[in-house]
């Protein structure tokens, strides 16, 4: 099969258009640092120290790793990043990244701003979807305890439903907005407590259109399955079925974990095999396009190639509303900026907070783009690549 001739995901002019050759060099540098396992050990490990002892390392943090990977401190200061990305046809996904806070006040504190999201999404042509994590509103423990099915003391049926109350907020004001809602992925043990919670949303408020999204981490030997369920349900129901899929996000966490407690590990054996199982669930979602809305969101070649082919074999505009591809801010622009050139509907996902509590997850950016096979190694490639074409072509 081939692809439509007016894709490429090598051409690197269209990729890095929107770099400057002082910020395409500083993501050299950082790319470089990352695809050492040596030299990124060290550095993270230095600002981690640094952090521990309140050193002064926020400037420094800001002007480079926090630059590339996040759109700003606030929802107003990532303004300037949605409208560079506008200006490409490509969205904004804000992403609230802020994590680690387990307290009630702090979980008031993120559906709030999770809420402040969805009335920026509502304004902003630029801003197509909003997004959050359910443990920026739940406390992990109270949603493991809900998985394990056990009786929940008072103080936890008390909690549940604050939690439910935040999750009715959220998703009345998506509603209300028109504003699409995707409810990101986590660990296994409390995910299927995070799956309830997202298929009664689904219920009540995608009968029109998918307003509410579910993630499915294709990493996980059960998942096509659950999907293919989900699907099954949202027909049996007739709602339409918000389908954002990833290949996974605690791989490492998640065979640590079974090895541990002594239970079969949730991960596929190989990585064939999840790459199999993805693109077998691209596969099915566009099967069964009259009722599922379909976010892609990986940076594999591959994957990106193939769910435009199946969306020229089923002769389905680039531009269809109910298919979307989505990649991380600061990664894959190659796929990204070609696939937007091309007239696919396409997003960053662009995390914003506080430059110390986002450090987490800049923390697992560099240990994603220094363990996953290639990944630092092809980014390092292409932006060599289109440093040495831009000095050939002065």
């Amino acid at each position: 099969m081939q692809l439509k001739s007016n894709v490429s995901f090598d051409d690197t002019s269209i990729a890095f258009q929107a770099k400057s050759d002082k910020a395409l060099r500083k993501a050299n540098l950082l790319f470089s640092v990352v695809n050492s396992p040596l030299v990124s050990r060290l550095a993270t490990g230095s600002v981690k120290l640094g952090l521990m002892l309140r050193l002064p390392l926020k400037s420094i943090i800001k002007n480079t790793v926090f630059e590339h990977f996040c759109g700003g401190e606030t929802i107003e200061e990532s303004a300037l990043t949605i409208v560079e990305l506008g200006k490409y046809n490509i969205g904004t996904i804000l992403d609230y990244s802020v994590e680690g806070e387990d307290n009630e006040k702090s979980f008031d504190f993120t559906c709030d701003e999770i809420i402040r999201n969805i009335e920026e999404a509502a304004v902003n042509d630029h801003v197509p979807f909003s997004v959050f994590k359910m443990t920026g509103i739940a406390s992990t423990h109270l949603l493991k305890r809900v998985q394990e099915g056990g009786a929940l003391s008072d103080a936890e049926h008390q909690a549940f439903s604050r939690v439910k109350e935040r999750m009715d907020q959220i998703c009345s004001r998506a509603y209300e907005k028109n504003v699409p809602l995707l409810v990101d992925a986590e660990e296994s043990w409390i995910q299927d407590t995070i799956d309830q919670l997202a298929y009664s949303m689904m219920k009540r408020f995608n009968k029109e259109k998918a307003i509410v999204y579910n993630t499915y981490q294709m990493y996980r030997s059960d998942m096509l399955s659950n999907l293919k369920k989900a699907f099954h349900y949202a027909a049996m129901d007739n709602y339409y079925l918000g389908a954002k899929l990833v290949r996974g996000a605690y791989m490492e966490k998640e065979r640590e974990r079974a090895e541990k407690k002594v239970y079969p590990s949730p991960i596929h054996p190989t990585k064939k095999d999840t790459d199999d199982a993805y693109n077998n669930g691209l596969a099915y979602c566009v099967d069964n396009k009259q009722r599922v809305y379909l976010i892609n969101g990986s940076h594999n070649e591959y994957s990106n190639y193939y769910l435009a082919l199946l969306m020229e074999k089923y002769n389905l505009a680039n531009d269809d509303p109910r298919m979307w591809f989505a990649q991380l801010y600061g990664m894959s622009e190659n796929i990204s900026f070609n696939l937007a050139k091309a007239g696919y509907n396409v997003a960053k996902y662009v995390p914003y907070g506080p430059v110390k509590a986002v450090m987490p997850y800049l923390f697992r950016r560099a240990d994603e783009n220094t363990s996953v096979a290639g990944q630092s190694s092809r980014e390092l490639t292409l932006i060599r690549k289109e440093l040495k074409e831009r000095k050939m072509r002065r």
